[in-house]
C-alpha cells in the first residue's frame, strides 16, 4: 500500500485505537462470506445477494452522499471506478465464487489483486519494482498453487475460480483508476463521501445486471441453514449490510486515518484469515494442510508486495491490499 504524506504517523497517540479499528474492519469484512454463502444456499442468486448488501450499505450511507453532493461534479471517473470495480465488480465476483468453492479459497485468490497490480506496474507502465515486491509475487502464485491443489487437476469448481480471480482483476482494475491524480494533498476527496457515493453507483449498476424485481424474496422471510443451526435469513442480511460493508469501509477509513499505511496493510491480510476461520468455525468448510499452508504463502506473498517500497530513483509502483483501504489512505481528515 503506498505511503501518503496525508495519512498521520504511526507515532501518533491514536495507533492503539487505529489498530483496534483496523481489526474490527478485518473481522467485519471478513465474516461477509460467511453470512452470504447460507443466504445463497437458501435459494437467493448471488447476485442477488450482492445487489441487497450494496443497496442497503447505500441506503445506510445515504446522509453522508447528501453531506459531500458536490463530490460527482469534481471526481465523477473516481466515482464510477469505485462503484464499478471496488464495488460492485469484486463482490459480485466475489460471491458468484463462494456459491461455488469455500470462502477462505475465494477470499485466498482475491488477494492475488497486490501481485496483478505489480504486473500491470512492471509490464504494462514499464515503471520498475523491487526485487522483495517480485518475490512477493512468486510466493504469492506459489501459495495459489497449493491452496487449489493443481497437482490434483484443480479439486475445485473451475467456474469459482474465474470468478474469484475476476474479483482480483476488478480490485486491479480500481487501483490503476484510482492512481491517476494520487498526488492531490489536500484536494483529495474526502474518502468517505467516496465510498456512500462508490455503493450508490455500484447499487444503480447492479439493479440492471442482477434484475432484483425476479428475487424470490420469500427466502428473506424464512431462516438459512448455517452448518445445522436455522438462522433467520433477515438476521444474515443485516450483518452484511450493517457489519461486513458499513462497518467495515467506515473502520477501515478510521483506521488508516490513525495508522501508517503498511501497519494497516498488515492488519488487512488478518481478513483472509479471519474469513478461513469463520468458514472452518461456521461452514464446516474444511481445508487441508497444503491449502492451509498455500494460504499462509499468500498472505506473506501479498504483505510483502504492497509493503515493498519502490526502487531508488523510480516513480512508485501501485501495490496494495485492497480497495477501500487504497482510497481511504488518499483521504484527509474530516
Amino acid at each position: 500500500m503506498p505511503v501518503h504524506t496525508s495519512v498521520r504517523s504511526h507515532h501518533s497517540p491514536g495507533k492503539g485505537a487505529g489498530l483496534g479499528l483496523a481489526l474490527a474492519s478485518a473481522l467485519a469484512f471478513g465474516g461477509s462470506g460467511v453470512a452470504a454463502k447460507p443466504l445463497i444456499e437458501a435459494g437467493l442468486d448471488p447476485l442477488h445477494v450482492v445487489w441487497l448488501r450494496v443497496a442497503g450499505a447505500a441506503l445506510v450511507m445515504l446522509p453522508v452522499a447528501v453531506r459531500h453532493r458536490a463530490l460527482p461534479r469534481h471526481r465523477p471517473a473516481l466515482l464510477a471506478g469505485f462503484g464499478l470495480l471496488a464495488v460492485a465488480g469484486v463482490q459480485a465476483c466475489y460471491f458468484a465464487a463462494l456459491s461455488r468453492i469455500p470462502v477462505g479459497v475465494a477470499l485466498l485468490i482475491e488477494y492475488l489483486a497486490p501481485a496483478l497490480v505489480l504486473g500491470w506496474v512492471r509490464f504494462v507502465q514499464r515503471r520498475p519494482v523491487t526485487r522483495a515486491a517480485a518475490l512477493g509475487v512468486i510466493l504469492a502464485a506459489g501459495g495459489l498453487a497449493c491452496v487449489v491443489e493443481v497437482w490434483s487437476g484443480l479439486s475445485f469448481d473451475a467456474l469459482g475460480l474465474v470468478f474469484a480471480l475476476g474479483a482480483a482483476c476488478c480490485q486491479v482494475g480500481y487501483f490503476v483508476l484510482s492512481d491517476q491524480g494520487s498526488d492531490a494533498g489536500d484536494a483529495a476527496p474526502d474518502p468517505l463521501g467516496v465510498i456512500a457515493y462508490g455503493l450508490l453507483v455500484g447499487a444503480a449498476v447492479l439493479t440492471v445486471v442482477a434484475r432484483p424485481w425476479s428475487m424470490d424474496w420469500s427466502v428473506l422471510a424464512g431462516s438459512a441453514d448455517l452448518n445445522g443451526t436455522a438462522v433467520p435469513a433477515v438476521a444474515l442480511l443485516a450483518w452484511i449490510v450493517l457489519v461486513a460493508t458499513v462497518i467495515a469501509y467506515v473502520t477501515g477509513v478510521l483506521s488508516v486515518r490513525r495508522l501508517s499505511p503498511q501497519v494497516a496493510g498488515v492488519v488487512a491480510c488478518l481478513e483472509a484469515v479471519i474469513a478461513t476461520v469463520l468458514a472452518w468455525v461456521l461452514l464446516g468448510e474444511h481445508l487441508s494442510a497444503p491449502q492451509v499452508a498455500g494460504g499462509a504463502v499468500v498472505l506473506v506473498g501479498a504483505f510483502i508486495a504492497q509493503s515493498s517500497t519502490p526502487a531508488k530513483g523510480s516513480p512508485e509502483p501501485v501495490a496494495s491490499g485492497g480497495a477501500e483501504r487504497e482510497l481511504s489512505a488518499r483521504g484527509t481528515a474530516a
